[in-house]
Parts: C-alpha cells; sequence; structure tokens
C-alpha cells in the first residue's frame, strides 16, 4: 500500500498534509456518512414520503431525504471544517479558505429511493482542486459503505473488505452497467450500444451502486451521460483507491462530471473508450 503522501504526489497534488490532519479528514468523511445515514434512513421505505419535482419538464425528483441529509452534513462541516469549501447538490456552493471542497450528493439515486429500491446512495468526494482525493459510497440500508483514498480501499459492513478491481482484459467478458437505458443525447446512445454490443452482459439501474461494484471487483464497466460533480467524486476517488480508472469518454478528467466512463483496469478502459469516441 501507499503511503498516504505517496498517493496524493502521484495524481499531482501539492497539498502538504500530515498524518494527524489524514486521520482528521477521513473521521469527518465517515462522521458525514453517519450523519446522512440517520436522516435518510428515516424517510426510505415511509408512507409519508413527499418526492417534489425539481425539473418540471421531465420529472427529476427531491425529497426531505435529501435535503435534511445535506443539511446535517453542512452542520458537521461547519463544527469541524469550516475552511473547506462546500458543493452540494441540494444547496449549491460555498466557498473555503484551505483548498479543500466537500462535494455532497445527500441522496444519489432518489427515484430508486422513493421507489423502495436500495440502491442509491450517500455520496461524498473531497476535491483538491484537480479531482478527489478522498471518497464515499454509503449505502445506509444495507450499511455498506465503500471509501477510498489516502492508502484506504475498503468495504465497511459487518467486517472490512479490501476493494480490488476486476483484471477483465476483454470486452466480451465484461460486465456493463449504466442507470438509464436512454442513456445522454442520440449520439451518446449509438456509442454506448457499441460498448454494449460487446460485452457478456448489460444491466441497467443502479445509480451509484454500480460504481461501488467496481471497486468491490464484482463488475468491469459503468458508462454513463450528464453527470454532475458531485455525481461522480465520491465514485470516482473509491475506484481509483481500488486500482480503476475513471475519465471522460475521451480520456479527459472526469471530476467535473458529463459523460464517464469508468472501468476496472486499463485494458477494459481502454476498449471501450475506443468505442465510445
Amino acid at each position: 500500500m501507499k503511503s498516504p503522501c505517496a498517493a496524493i504526489a502521484a495524481r499531482g497534488f501539492v497539498l502538504n498534509l500530515s498524518d494527524t490532519e489524514i486521520a482528521d479528514l477521513i473521521d469527518v468523511a465517515n462522521a458525514l456518512a453517519d450523519v446522512a445515514r440517520t436522516v435518510t434512513l428515516q424517510h426510505f421505505r415511509t408512507a409519508d414520503l413527499v418526492a417534489d419535482n425539481k425539473r418540471p419538464a421531465d420529472f427529476d425528483p427531491v425529497t426531505e431525504a435529501d435535503r435534511g441529509a445535506e443539511r446535517a452534513m453542512r452542520e458537521v462541516l461547519a463544527k469541524r471544517r469550516p475552511q473547506d469549501g462546500i458543493y452540494g447538490e441540494e444547496y449549491g456552493q460555498t466557498p473555503g479558505t484551505s483548498g479543500l471542497t466537500w462535494v455532497l450528493d445527500p441522496v444519489d439515486g432518489t427515484r430508486a429511493f422513493i421507489s423502495g429500491v436500495p440502491c442509491w446512495g450517500v455520496l461524498i468526494g473531497l476535491d483538491a482542486g484537480d479531482g478527489p482525493i478522498l471518497g464515499i459510497v454509503d449505502q445506509p440500508y444495507t450499511q455498506e459503505r465503500f471509501i477510498g483514498g489516502f492508502g484506504l480501499a475498503e468495504l465497511r459492513a459487518t467486517k472490512t473488505t479490501p476493494l480490488r478491481t476486476r483484471q477483465t482484459k476483454s470486452l466480451t467478458d465484461a460486465i456493463l452497467f449504466t442507470t438509464f437505458p436512454e442513456i445522454g443525447t442520440p449520439d451518446d446512445r449509438k456509442a454506448f450500444e457499441k460498448v454494449r454490443d460487446q460485452v457478456r452482459l448489460t444491466r441497467y439501474g443502479l445509480d451509484c451502486y454500480a460504481y461501488a461494484l467496481v471497486a468491490l471487483g464484482q463488475i468491469d464497466l459503468v458508462i454513463e451521460a450528464g453527470l454532475n460533480p458531485y455525481d461522480i467524486q465520491g465514485p470516482q476517488a473509491v475506484i481509483e483507491a481500488a486500482g480503476g480508472i475513471v475519465t471522460t469518454w475521451d480520456g479527459g478528467p472526469a471530476h467535473k462530471g458529463g459523460r464517464i466512463l469508468a472501468a476496472a483496469n486499463k485494458d477494459i478502459h481502454a476498449a471501450a473508450m475506443a468505442l465510445l469516441a
């Protein structure tokens, strides 16, 4: 396992963090996940859950679980890391002075959440300016927490399990996930279908949980379009810590969102990107 300092240097970051500071950041990330877990479970599978529509043109639901979980995480950060910035899905951006920004999606997969399907999750990323250096994908209902960064790559559940991505070399042996069959624009869909037609198995609808499965070594690829930074930074950090690769479809940095390709290893990433591009 690389030292935390080596891990940061390898990605080009110039932060000088002591072991104590790194331990505090990891502890804060877990504290954020803890409070979000408490809030979201108060609302999950309840009869009185109300979903408002943020985008009248189609359906982009938001609930009090989304809003309440983000408020709770922001309260933790106000007490423990007031110098850091925050970028949350529900309450936008709050500038900081430290060079670090907590990127929060309190409920990724609200459609699944309001349907009672336990594939939604709480996403937490710690962005140092050029991408996440720490991330969490937390599934409160199954009590699974995937964490990656600063030398960590593990699933914390009933027991702690190391995260390691698969080494599948050929698309013909690969398992692919995406959330929506009607991915992106018509051109995006055509590109996605080129990959879909090559892989062994394609499945749909797991939201952020699919990214966690890449890190866990269960699947090989997640391909999506139209993502925001808060949709990808937490999963990106976890997958990269487990040995995977997360970029845009043309191989660029993924931390700002857009069309995203998450792959278990460089070979399967290259094979998928060749078709997407």
